[in-house]
């Protein structure tokens, strides 16, 4: 069983990470008020200290603890520590993502360290944005100067704040959004906040402060106990459980090719630049969360390096996994970071792949995040060179000869890990993603293939809650029965045109390994929707769909894409017979220039 501690945006996330396996855990919070829906979670409320809370462990057979609290809940992290250490429980911290310190910034040791240095500073008229219970720590302040204080807009912490002798015309209440606003109407000579992070609009807070020139003091965020493993997201979460709750999970994850080229390459430059080789290195995917992966072998020479990570794919049948992933990264005569073919790594010969003809397979995502390590560590000019022993062999085992990739495998991945490939479990996950999503009640379901369609459609509906959003993967078809099965009245399906043209085929599960691309009937839909002939001429000459986006007229692409869409409508609606429709047909930059509607169901 596992305990999340939460009451904050990581405890949300922590209890839609674990709500998907079904299985049960417990959910604590020190208030009550927290709005959230714990779908196979027990909900506790009232806080615990070091008896109480080793009492529960130890009667409900905790055998993992998340601590996804506050940063600033220091009573709470210490009681944490010592019950993990009676019980010999692992921790694992879901920790915000914080922006760099930075010298805009006065940055305070402690709130009795922020009082000295504003009276040092002669700031004698305050906003407190530090919240209601920190108005004790700051009474030394207080009572000397003006201090004006924002709290939530509750009852509870209006009567907290008056209970410890604030004015009530020094109360001001928390508005979403509205840090300038205050800042013009209250006018102060400094602002103090508390290092609360992204999630705790640390830099709405910073830049509101920064653009009306008003001086801003931030309480530097307590250090956590040396015991706990901090993750910084979903998937870090979900390999903690993996490894210390085996089966919570159905199936293990796993990391992409290009997951452990960066964490190679950045091992390989760190044991180049200190002498020393690395164990572990620790690197950041697309999402901003930092992971940490194990160096297998280390070779320093004079101006080079090489590391070696050995790639777990997880429970996802990958036929790269367990093979060496070696990037030796040398210093360069040119600036900049130059991108070289290792041994088994293939060799792009066609176009349409995004990456040059006669360079090495390796793709944009893994490009820039070998990128984005490197040249943080380093300035000047950097040859990466990626190799895989076996990779050609590999390689005739893959799409890589009909896309035009010789002489090994490819560099990819776009979220940096594998989810493992199980049909029966990842529709059982959608399900209960879809039971979630129907829940909260929202109006409608968002469904779209990964990660990155999610990004680009989520900016059509701002005001729908995560939950609303949910990946069907390949998994198009049993998505809309669920759909229909639950209930659902409104629809929207973002869709890239590579999964639309097999959609509009009338293949409901659209992986590589049920179907590819059918040049033939592309280019039948083509000719039927009144398109040029040079239309059919592109389908014949492309190796991939997403190629229609930039070879085609604008005309035709007006004439195919529509025709396409009405195809995928046609092959979806018998699945959602009471439901209403929409697919968005989304490009490679993440607009949406096509979309087709259902007609209401009556």
């Amino acid at each position: 069983m596992i305990l999340i501690l939460g009451g904050t945006t990581e405890g949300r996330k922590a209890v839609s990470t674990v709500d998907e396996t079904g299985q049960p855990y417990y959910y604590s919070t020190k208030e009550a008020n927290q709005k959230i829906d714990c779908k196979n979670g027990i909900r506790l409320t009232g806080a615990m200290d070091i008896d109480t809370m080793t009492s529960f462990c130890r009667e409900k057979g905790i055998r993992l603890i998340v601590d996804a609290a506050h940063p600033f809940a220091e009573l709470l992290h210490q009681t944490v520590a010592e019950v993990a250490s009676r019980l010999s429980l692992p921790v694992v911290r879901y920790e915000r993502i914080y922006p760099p310190r930075n010298s805009e910034v006065v940055w305070c040791d402690s709130y009795a360290d922020a009082v000295r240095r504003l009276e040092d500073d002669g700031i004698t008229f305050l906003l407190a944005l530090t919240g209601v219970q920190t108005i004790t720590k700051l009474k030394a302040y207080w009572q000397k100067y003006h201090c004006v204080f924002r709290v939530l807009d509750q009852q509870s912490s209006l009567e907290l704040a008056e209970r410890q002798g604030v004015d009530r015309k020094n109360i001001v209440f928390y508005r979403p959004g509205e840090e300038e606003a205050l800042l013009y109407r209250v006018k102060p000579q400094a602002v103090l906040t508390k290092e609360s992070g992204e999630s705790g609009g640390f830099s709405e807070k910073l830049a509101a402060a920064k653009k009306m020139n008003i001086p801003i003091y931030a309480v530097k965020r307590p250090v956590l106990p040396s015991t706990f493993i901090v993750v910084t997201g979903y998937f870090g979460l979900r390999k903690q459980i993996e490894r210390f709750v085996p089966g919570f999970f159905s199936l293990r994850s796993g990391y992409t090719t290009g997951s452990c080229a960066t964490a190679a390459a950045k091992a390989a430059l760190l044991a180049l630049l200190t002498g020393s080789p690395k164990k572990n290195v620790t690197f950041t995917l697309p999402d901003d969360e930092e992971m940490t992966l194990p160096v297998s072998e280390t070779l320093i020479e004079k101006d080079a390096a090489t590391a070696t990570v050995v790639k777990d794919s997880g429970d996802d049948p990958d036929v790269t996994n367990g093979c060496k992933i070696c990037v030796t990264v040398a210093l360069g005569k040119e600036p900049g970071i130059r991108f070289l073919q290792g041994e088994g790594v293939g060799k792009v010969t066609l176009p349409g792949l995004g990456l040059e003809v006669g360079g090495p397979a390796i793709n944009r995502i893994p490009r820039q995040m070998i990128i984005h390590e490197l040249s943080s560590l380093y300035d000047g000019g950097l040859d990466v060179t990626i190799s895989v022993p076996g990779g050609e062999a590999l390689a005739a085992r893959t799409f890589n000869p009909k896309l035009g990739v010789v002489g090994g495998i490819s560099i990819i991945g776009t979220s940096g890990v594998v989810m493992p490939f199980s049909s029966e479990a990842f529709v059982e996950a959608i399900r209960r993603e879809i039971e979630v999503c129907r829940a909260l009640s929202p109006d409608r379901l968002v469904i779209n293939s990964g990660g990155k369609s999610e990004r680009f459609i989520k900016k059509e509906y701002p005001e729908l809650p995560d939950q609303a959003f949910v990946h069907y993967g390949n998994f198009i078809g049993e998505t809309l029965k669920i759909a229909a099965d639950l209930r659902i009245p409104n629809v929207t399906m973002g869709i890239m045109i590579g999964k639309a043209v097999k959609l509009a085929e009338g293949f409901l599960d659209t992986h590589s390994k049920k179907t590819v691309m059918n040049k033939d009937f592309l280019e039948q839909v083509a000719g039927e929707s009144g398109c040029t002939p040079q239309a059919s001429d592109v389908v014949r000459e492309m190796t991939l769909a997403r190629e229609l986006w930039t070879r085609l007229s604008v005309s035709d692409k007006d004439r195919l894409f529509p025709a396409l869409l009405r195809l995928c409508l046609h092959h979806c609606m018998p699945l959602l017979p009471e439901s209403h429709l929409t697919i968005l047909l989304i490009d490679e930059d993440g607009n949406i220039p096509y979309r087709l509607e259902s007609s209401h169901p009556s």
